[in-house]
């Protein structure tokens, strides 16, 4: 079952300055600071693309592109049910989920640790729905979206939605060269 909608659980969020310009100072640097959860949470949001890590039953990792949703402090994706993720899902629930960008120098990648939990709660499922809908618009809500009729998937169970409430998150940051290590812990 996933974990139950309400407010989002707030976690403690520290800077580990050993993978931060903290240590190794440049201009610019001496003042950083870890980032706020508030931010991760609205790059979670707008992010479109994501990575999920999985392991297979015999120690390898399965590493895939997803689309997901942040809504209400948990992150959610979908699979088929016989696809690898889903089998490894199966196996063993933990799982990491990535997002971020390609520059050296600007932006904020996230990594997202927790146990994926299938969604099976109607009401759940119709949020996520509106989540996916409100995020991706015309690319699930058009008939010529690139994934238009997951919301009905989702409710005939044709494929499988999973729940991952992070446990661990983490952020790196970087902003003109100064770089940030922030690690939020739930």
């Amino acid at each position: 079952m996933p974990p139950a909608q309400g407010p989002a659980k707030q976690p403690t969020t520290e800077l580990d300055a050993r993978y931060s310009s903290a240590l190794h100072p440049r201009p610019g640097a001496e003042d950083v600071t870890p980032t706020e959860w508030a931010e991760a949470q609205r790059q979670l949001r707008a992010a479109e693309i994501f990575w999920v890590s999985t392991v297979r039953p015999d120690g390898r990792l399965h590493v895939t592109p997803v689309i997901a949703a942040w809504h209400g402090g948990v992150l959610y994706f979908s699979t088929g049910a016989t696809e690898q993720k889903a089998r490894n899902l199966a196996h063993d629930g933990h799982c990491a989920v990535t997002t971020g960008g390609n520059s050296l120098t600007e932006g904020l990648d996230l990594v997202v640790e927790g146990t994926a939990e299938p969604v099976t709660d109607a009401g759940v499922l119709e949020e996520v729905i509106a989540a996916y809908e409100e995020k991706y618009g015309a690319h699930i809500t058009s008939p010529e979206g690139t994934f238009h009729g997951i919301g009905e998937a989702f409710r005939r169970g044709d494929v499988v939605v999973f729940a991952v409430a992070p446990a661990t998150a983490y952020g790196f940051g970087r902003d003109d060269g100064v770089y940030s290590h922030t690690r939020w812990t739930f």
